[in-house]
């Protein structure tokens, strides 16, 4: 029987280069989470940083005001480590065969595959159903963390690119394993910023400085062409493009990341200052950084003040995760 999915929609608008839904999370509110502050796992290849506070937010004409972008507001965090790139396919390869661990694409059976990602000879066969707001999402049967595209394809050659068909859930599971956690929204701003306050991206104010591509976003027209001038057509290697003034990479583009809170497009405006860490409770987490996917015409939420959700058990081609460890 055929369904139709949601699409990730802010503003009461569908955007194409964000992610689709999980239909049965979408209508149900999940229970309170508390965050899990974790100071004892390894802090090997992770990075320290400082803390302290910084401008988050943006009142930026160029944001989706209804995303909760704004208002700019003065917040705080504490020192904490961060893994200095997405959680490669390698490295969550390592993590399914010492746990035994199994996705939530894999219990579901499909995840979700951009429609330009699968050769056209392949797709009667692999995928059933579309997303109704936005048909180059594809439902695939087979498609999972290590077959990207579907069960004919594999990570073979993508060792260090980043793992996608991720869900929420699964991170968290990651991140345990790892003796780490999800970063909060604030911590993940405060990183991918680097120091640079109020700037769109975590270099500066343009978005190719010198004519030179320094992310992998969509170039060409979305969703029928693109022209992968900055070297990629799909997710690029974590460390293909330069880090910002913290030494991290990828926070621009490539995948959207998970982070620990709770979405909502308003909260912030009563919520904690100091470490904050979401709603207590809700219906879809927060993501942050943009993807190889998203394109100015549509979606700039490659902007380090961007902000979107998805549902914990959703996953997608175009999503991922980096861990962070409390000092």
């Amino acid at each position: 029987m055929k369904r139709e999915f949601d699409l990730a929609v802010t503003a009461g608008k569908p955007h194409p280069c964000c992610v689709p839904s999980i239909e049965r999370a979408a209508l149900l509110k999940e229970p309170a989470h508390v965050l899990e502050r974790v100071a004892q796992g390894s802090t090997a290849g992770m990075i320290k940083l400082d803390g302290g506070p910084f401008l988050m937010g943006t009142d930026d004409a160029e944001g989706f005001p209804a995303d909760g972008e704004g208002p700019v507001r003065e917040i705080v965090v504490d020192p904490f480590y961060i893994d200095p790139a997405p959680v490669t396919n390698a490295q969550f390869r390592e993590f399914m065969r010492s746990s035994g661990y199994r996705t939530e694409a894999e219990l579901y059976g499909w995840s979700f595959v951009f429609q330009g990602h699968i050769p056209e000879e392949r797709r009667a066969a692999l995928v059933d159903d579309t997303v109704l707001a936005a048909p180059w999402w594809c439902k695939v049967f087979g498609a999972v963390w290590d077959h990207p595209e579907g069960p004919d394809s594999n990570i073979a050659s993508r060792e260090d690119y980043p793992v996608t068909h991720v869900s929420w859930n699964d991170a968290v599971e990651f991140a345990r394993w790892a003796g780490k956690r999800l970063p909060t929204e604030a911590e993940w701003e405060f990183a991918a910023r680097g120091g640079l306050e109020q700037r769109r991206f975590p270099w500066g104010d343009e978005l190719t400085p010198g004519g030179r591509h320094v992310c992998n976003v969509w170039q060409g027209v979305f969703p029928t062409l693109d022209l992968a001038e900055d070297g990629y057509a799909g997710t690029s290697p974590v460390t293909a493009f330069p880090p910002n003034a913290f030494g991290l990479y990828s926070l621009s583009g490539n995948t959207w990341e998970w982070c620990a809170d709770w979405f909502h497009p308003s909260y912030h405006l009563v919520g904690a200052r100091t470490n904050p860490t979401g709603p207590a409770e809700g219906g879809a987490r927060v993501m942050r950084g943009g993807s190889h996917l998203c394109h100015e015409s549509y979606c700039n939420r490659y902007r380090v003040a961007a902000r979107t959700k998805n549902t914990p058990d959703s996953s997608t081609t175009n999503l991922g995760f980096r861990c962070v460890r409390d000092v």
